[in-house]
């Protein structure tokens, strides 16, 4: 089977740093597009940044400028550099994957989630 699973949230102050690591494990053949998605108390689940296999990034237009997306396609893993935290970053980021295992089944798997809280 294949698992996603999400690591290096916190608490930070505004103004400050995290990065988020999203990696991918088990029966992979091959991983597509990988996604960033968060969802604050009370709110929908958005889109925060994306990136192809080949390298194409898509971010929110809330954090462009802030935020970096990246993969490391020999590990399997995908990043999330966040500079200058705001209070509205707060939220639970999920990564998702789009993988084909090597049963060549293709799926959109998500991780647990990771807590983010920017707070002074």
């Amino acid at each position: 089977q294949v698992q996603v699973v999400e690591s290096g949230g916190g608490s930070v102050q505004p103004g400050g740093s995290l990065r988020l690591s999203c990696a991918a494990s088990g029966s992979i053949f091959g991983i597509y597009t990988m996604a960033w998605h968060r969802q604050a108390p009370g709110k929908q689940r958005e889109l925060v940044a994306s990136i192809t296999d080949g390298g194409i990034t898509n971010y929110a237009d809330s954090v462009k400028g802030r935020f970096t997306i990246s993969r490391d396609n020999v590990k399997n893993t995908m990043y999330l550099q966040m500079n200058n935290l705001k209070p509205e970053d707060t939220a639970v980021y999920y990564c998702n994957a789009d993988i084909r295992n090597r049963s060549m089944r293709r799926e959109l798997y998500w991780g647990q989630g990771t807590q983010v809280t920017v707070s002074s």
